[in-house]
């Protein structure tokens, strides 16, 4: 472990020769940099040369700084992307080939509520019916939607941007070719929402931060593409904390509908939020590092996170290269395989994607399912225990036979750092250009000061983190080799991070309420590209729950 310890004393000093010289030479000359300048940087980076190591360093050190000046000369956006790539795959791990029809077993004769208003917390899988047989138009229920915004919003702060018009003309469109016989499938005519950190062309896409509130991109991402493809309608563009950190944007914080003094959590506040407060069907949200997982736990929705590399994100921010993911946020977990049905796989467009079957089964054969529990976790003293003792019962009580697993012993934190480096390169202008100090937090733990304090970790520490990185990946893969599905706490026990940086799947859902009458949240994971198993299991546990059901009071 000496060498990963060695990689936290990197992190902790946060200083690169190289980064401390570049912090000297924006305000003198590369003539101006001396050996003495590199002797403060040993000690920033916890290193020691001799003199006559820095006497032959000087002029490399000196030509760094140049071809630093020169690269930011190019113009290199944050849409391009870096040379090197993840790849969440470790040898020995063998991946489906083969697709199988899906079996979804949807919800049948379903009945129009006496309240219309109703329909706004009513499944994906039930308004498709209910659309389907044309007893509901799109046109009726789009309109819904667009009503309660109006009527909400303001008490949330959800919506950056309202497309309307676009939705009320998709929406008229899914009704004439399902009336002609031309139904595309259960998203059709189904209004949904996006984080607004997805490009769609002809409206602003703000990344939730001032300098970027006019931005314009001319193009739309492939997600929204695919939705549209399958005749969803697009109601608004949603908030997200700036530049994808928490729940405040440039406009406001983001409220749960739970308890309107409280933040909605982030990055996919908007996303959560809405979906929790009745403002559309569902939601596309992304997860760099829990953005999913705890929007979807405060606001009492569900959540899918999918493998890294199974959700193009072309037209999407990029934050970290190797960490991002697009997935969908729904009231239920059968929901969420019904979206990631649509926008899953390769688009020639996003160079991570690994093209592999989504199979999914409604059933679980609790018989033949090996299911792990995180032990330790779960015996641990922490919120939300007791409901998650009440899920691992319920588990028990449907068949489930539960084998104690545990995570890697691993020192996440520091590999976790990643992320703050690659955020920093694909901000390194905004950074450089003091566009920084216009966004909304200005405190130690905010992308500004992350973005400055990245600048200065060692290259080769970060490239050490990266190796530290496949070594996770490959305990990760021993740690649930014996098992097809496992169970977490989602906030205890370490597999948020540990998923997060492996790339493994999770599902999200609602398993209670704490004292204040906040949703509390279970985590499903599973193996890489298994979403499949992941889905159904979360689909069996709120088979006989009702938490996701739940309707936050005033909405």
């Amino acid at each position: 472990m000496q060498g990963f310890k060695a990689i936290a004393t990197g992190f902790v000093a946060g200083v690169l020769i190289m980064g401390a010289v570049w912090l000297f030479s924006s305000q003198r000359s590369d003539d101006g940099i001396t050996t003495s300048d590199i002797a403060v940087a040993e000690k920033l980076a916890g290193l020691s040369f001799t003199q006559a190591h820095r006497d032959t360093m000087l002029e490399g050190v000196q030509d760094a700084v140049e071809g630093y000046r020169a690269l930011r000369e190019l113009e290199i956006s944050n849409e391009v992307w870096p040379s090197v790539q993840f790849n969440p795959l470790v040898s020995g791990i063998t991946l489906p080939e083969t697709q199988y029809p899906r079996e979804w077993d949807l919800p049948q004769d379903i009945v129009m509520p006496e309240n219309r208003d109703d329909l706004a917390f009513y499944t994906v899988a039930e308004l498709a019916y209910l659309i389907r047989t044309r007893a509901l138009t799109s046109v009726e229920l789009t309109q819904i939607f667009l009503d309660r915004i109006d009527r909400f919003d303001a008490q949330l702060n959800v919506i950056v941007t309202l497309t309307e018009e676009l939705a009320l003309e998709q929406a008229l469109r899914a009704d004439q070719e399902i009336a002609s016989g031309r139904y595309r499938g259960p998203l059709h005519g189904i209004p949904y929402l996006t984080k607004d950190l997805l490009a769609l062309s002809g409206y602003p896409t703000t990344w939730g931060a001032m300098p970027y509130r006019d931005q314009m991109i001319d193009e739309t991402a492939t997600v929204i593409a695919r939705l549209e493809q399958a005749g969803a309608v697009h109601l608004a563009k949603v908030s997200l904390g700036a530049l994808a950190w928490g729940d405040v944007w440039f406009k406001a914080r983001t409220n749960s509908p739970w308890n309107t003094e409280m933040g909605a959590s982030g990055s996919s506040a908007g996303s959560s939020a809405g979906v929790a407060a009745g403002f559309a069907a569902f939601a596309i949200g992304s997860e760099t590092y829990g953005s999913i997982v705890s929007p979807a736990t405060r606001n009492g929705v569900s959540g899918l996170r999918p493998t890294y590399g199974r959700v193009s994100r072309h037209g999407a921010m990029a934050l970290s290269w190797t960490m991002d993911k697009l997935g969908p946020i729904t009231r239920s977990a059968e929901d969420a395989g019904l979206v990631f049905e649509a926008i899953y796989g390769p688009d020639g467009l996003d160079p991570s994607l690994i093209d592999v079957p989504f199979n999914y089964r409604a059933d679980v054969d609790f018989s033949r399912l090996r299911i792990g529990y995180l032990e330790t976790a779960f015996d641990a003293e922490y919120p939300g225990r007791e409901h998650d003792q009440a899920t691992l019962e319920t588990l028990r009580e449907l068949g489930a036979r539960l084998v104690p697993i545990a995570m890697p012993d691993f020192p996440v934190g520091p590999v976790i750092q990643m992320l703050n480096v690659e955020a920093a390169a694909a901000f390194d202008e905004f950074t450089r250009s003091g566009e920084d100090a216009q966004l909304v937090r200005q405190v130690r733990n905010a992308w500004p000061n992350v973005f400055r304090t990245a600048r200065f970790v060692p290259a080769v520490e970060y490239l050490q983190a990266s190796r530290a990185r496949t070594l996770l990946q490959q305990e990760m893969a021993q740690a649930i080799r014996d098992v097809d599905v496992y169970i977490t706490p989602s906030f205890a026990g370490g597999n948020l991070p540990i998923t997060n940086l492996t790339g493994h799947p999770t599902v999200v859902v609602p398993n209670g309420f704490n004292a204040e009458g906040m949703p509390t949240s279970i985590t499903f994971s599973g193996h890489l590209f298994d979403e499949g198993s992941v889905l159904a299991l979360a689909r069996a546990y709120q088979q006989v729950t009702d938490f996701h059901k739940q309707r936050p009071p005033g909405f």
